[in-house]
């Protein structure tokens, strides 16, 4: 059998570029690409990267998504909290156990839900 990865998450959004913009001054995504239809992020060398949708793609789902494409997983949650409320979110509380994972929830500027984790 064949090894597999995930390469990429999906979201849509309304504007990938402001999108981006948001995506990499709140979480500290790398752009590698935007047009009009679609923008590339990364979160550094190697790594899979994130692919926001824009209604010129043709996605089919709309901006606003109640549940979580992929884990975001970071360094600091409290640090990662307090970036995304500074960004104009509402996070919620930090739930989950140190022994197996820490982790809250936020949504983008699309109203996305974002799953942050410690792990």
């Amino acid at each position: 059998m064949n090894s597999v990865q995930i390469t990429t998450a999906f979201l849509p959004v309304a504007d990938p570029a402001a999108s981006a913009r948001w995506y990499s001054e709140a979480l500290g995504f790398q752009v590698v690409s935007v047009d009009e239809w679609s923008a590339v992020l990364r979160c550094g060398s190697g790594s899979p990267t994130l692919t926001l949708m824009g209604p010129a793609s043709g996605i089919a789902a709309a901006p606003g998504l109640a549940w979580a494409t992929c884990n975001l997983a970071v360094a600091d949650l409290d640090q990662a909290r307090s970036e995304l409320e500074r960004h104009g979110c509402e996070p919620g509380d930090v739930e989950g156990s140190y022994e197996v994972c820490r982790f809250f929830t936020a949504s983008d500027l699309d109203g996305n839900t974002l799953l942050v984790t410690d792990r």
